[in-house]
């Protein structure tokens, strides 16, 4: 089974994203750490494993002001403690972590150390929910009325392979936090992404502080977001466009894509 396929029951298994990093960081006042690894290329259908832009807030020195930062992960939270395997790579043979319920991330071995003081926004377009039947399900892509970004809640990790030198470059990883569908949403799956409102952003990434488990049972930015059926083309990984987040053509255009 695909990385994809083996995940795609879980909420989000897939997202648009076409908002360029360095961009994203001159609009909501980051740094910019993406250029090293190369900015992404907009995505109309990012899926588990891909690299994407999150939003993070660090220190540069222990006792300095913590500031905002736009820096590239992969997506599918690597824990720590992951082994390694042949190759220096981590071991991912079990379920992809590219999900963490907002009920369960401060008592999970997989994060409850992230949760502490590594949490993350994701930023997208919109992300893509099926409903229906195995075999017939149609795709519909979830997104903010008003053209901004939407900033999911996140938690990312740092991961280094075994007897790896202290100053290697560690993997970054994250996952995107989901909560209990809500309005409408409730209506194409039971799960949706966790979105964080732009006043709550500091509270969220705030390093020095617990967690808000208040912003665990929110919805953020609930008000903003619009549903579209769209077409059977978002279902391949191999396609990737403007197209995908269009409005759904009548069925006969998507039949031949089943």
């Amino acid at each position: 089974m695909s990385p994809v396929s083996a995940t795609m029951e879980t909420m989000c298994g897939r997202f648009a994203v076409t908002t360029d990093p360095a961009l994203l960081a001159e609009k909501i006042k980051a740094l910019d750490e993406t250029a090293a690894g190369g900015s992404p290329a907009p995505n109309y259908n990012v899926a588990p494993t891909t690299t994407v832009s999150t939003v993070v807030t660090r220190h540069t020195e222990p006792e300095d002001e913590p500031t905002r930062r736009v820096r590239l992960m992969r997506w599918g939270l690597v824990p720590v403690w992951a082994k390694t395997v042949e190759g220096g790579a981590p071991d991912t043979k079990g379920p992809l972590l590219i999900n963490a319920r907002s009920d369960k991330v401060t008592t999970s071995p997989a994060f409850r150390t992230s949760i502490k003081g590594k949490r993350c926004l994701v930023p997208m377009d919109g992300w893509y929910e099926w409903r229906g039947q195995k075999g017939a399900k149609t795709p519909f892509y979830m997104y903010a009325g008003d053209g901004e970004p939407l900033f999911m809640a996140g938690l990312w990790s740092t991961w280094r392979p075994k007897d790896a030198p202290k100053d290697a470059a560690p993997l970054l990883s994250c996952t995107i936090i989901t909560t209990d569908a809500a309005g409408p949403l409730s209506d194409i799956h039971d799960r949706m992404p966790l979105t964080i409102s732009e006043r709550d952003w500091d509270r969220w990434l705030d390093p020095d502080a617990p967690v808000d488990e208040g912003l665990l049972r929110g919805h953020g930015d609930l008000d903003r977001i619009e549903i579209r059926e769209v077409s059977r083309l978002v279902n391949s990984v191999r396609n990737n466009g403007p197209e995908l987040i269009e409005p759904a053509e009548p069925q006969a255009e998507q039949g031949s894509l089943l």
